[in-house]
């Protein structure tokens, strides 16, 4: 049986008082972008690109939902961290998605109150840009064109934003959870 403290007032001070985890505060976001980053070794197989770059979408909600939670230079580590896994040439998620964090950089100072509707209008262009240049690399890397083809790939990428973003932010309520006494 548990023991009650002496005063009530510790015992509001001791639910109160919890600190959330050191890891789960700043590690998490990076995590679950890493995580996403691996959803590419899925079993699917198709023709043409249907999978969302489902890291990508995870690191502009992250960076939406949380601007100063990750750096502007996390670009840099986490798309070469997606370079390892996501079979694109090496550096062309290392450009766009430094290149990502600077345009929601230039948003978050040019909008400071936004809505659901901007963010996703802003997630969904910097989603189009992803796709078509990431596309376009891929394309040089292997000798044809194939920005043609990523059309289902976008629409998917752009109706799943909202999931994306509400995941996202069920995460964040994980990281904030108080740490429990044993």
């Amino acid at each position: 049986m548990p023991r009650l403290p002496a005063r009530p007032e510790d015992l509001v001070r001791n639910r109160i008082n919890r600190a959330p985890s050191t890891w789960l505060a700043t590690g998490l976001p990076w995590a679950s972008i890493m995580l996403a980053s691996m959803a590419t070794f899925s079993p699917i197989v198709s023709s043409a690109p249907v999978l969302p770059p489902l890291a990508f979408m995870v690191l502009l909600a992250w960076r939406m939902l949380r601007p100063s939670l990750l750096p502007v230079w996390a670009g840099l580590p986490l798309g070469l961290w997606d370079d390892l896994f996501s079979g694109q040439p090496l550096g062309s998620a290392i450009i766009l998605w430094s290149a990502a964090m600077l345009a929601m950089e230039a948003i978050d100072g040019r909008f400071l109150w936004r809505g659901f509707v901007q963010d996703w209008l802003a997630a969904s262009a910097l989603l189009a840009g992803y796709l078509v240049l990431a596309a376009t690399f891929a394309g040089l890397a292997a000798g044809y064109p194939l920005p043609l083809s990523v059309g289902p790939q976008l629409l998917l990428s752009v109706v799943l934003f909202p999931v994306v973003n509400r995941a996202v932010a069920l995460l964040d309520r994980i990281r904030l959870l108080p740490l429990r006494r044993l």
